[in-house]
């Protein structure tokens, strides 16, 4: 008895591996596409935790290595001041220390600079507690109340983070 829906002709049908009505070559398949499925699944999980791990690995080496760019910059510095040292050994010219110290302060400065570390301005500021620290008021011989009239310890930022807030001296109110 023929169905009259099915075509006479079903050799003429291509037919897939999954397709098979023969039970076991279509199991096999599976099973083969299975393993293959599971195999590329580990492989993607041990990729994603040798991402991870060598990604944990550089972040320390970067937090433990970071400051070595500022530490090379700064060797010079310290070079200037042990030749600074040798020199005050050596005479008795005080001026001329003292503009080897300045030219020394300023090569810091500058440094510090270039690596986003700026001094806090508080020369006629008004006194910002986010960035100064006051230790005394004193009168301020026509300052406006409130205003920075003096400095004992300079400030630094880095970028916009208070490394050292500055320690400063306001006008009173008189």
């Amino acid at each position: 008895m023929q169905n009259e829906n099915v075509p006479e002709e079903i050799d003429d049908i291509p037919v897939s591996d999954t397709d098979q009505t023969d039970g076991e070559s279509g199991t096999d398949g599976l099973v083969t596409q299975l393993r293959d499925a599971e195999e590329r699944a580990l492989r993607a999980q041990a990729e994603i935790e040798n991402v991870r791990k060598r990604g944990q690995r550089q972040l320390e080496d970067a937090l433990r290595y970071g400051e070595m760019n500022l530490l090379r910059d700064i060797l010079p510095v310290l070079d200037n001041i042990e030749r600074a040292i040798d020199a005050s050994e050596s005479t008795t010219d005080v001026e001329t220390l003292r503009e080897g110290f300045r030219m020394t302060g300023s090569q810091i400065e500058k440094l510090l600079e270039s690596h986003g570390c700026e001094s806090i301005k508080t020369e006629n500021e008004v006194f910002d507690p986010a960035v100064h620290e006051a230790i005394s008021q004193q009168p301020g011989n026509g300052a406006v109340p409130g205003t920075v009239i003096g400095v004992t310890s300079r400030g630094y930022v880095l970028h916009d983070r208070v490394v050292r807030p500055a320690q400063v001296i306001v006008a009173a109110n008189e």
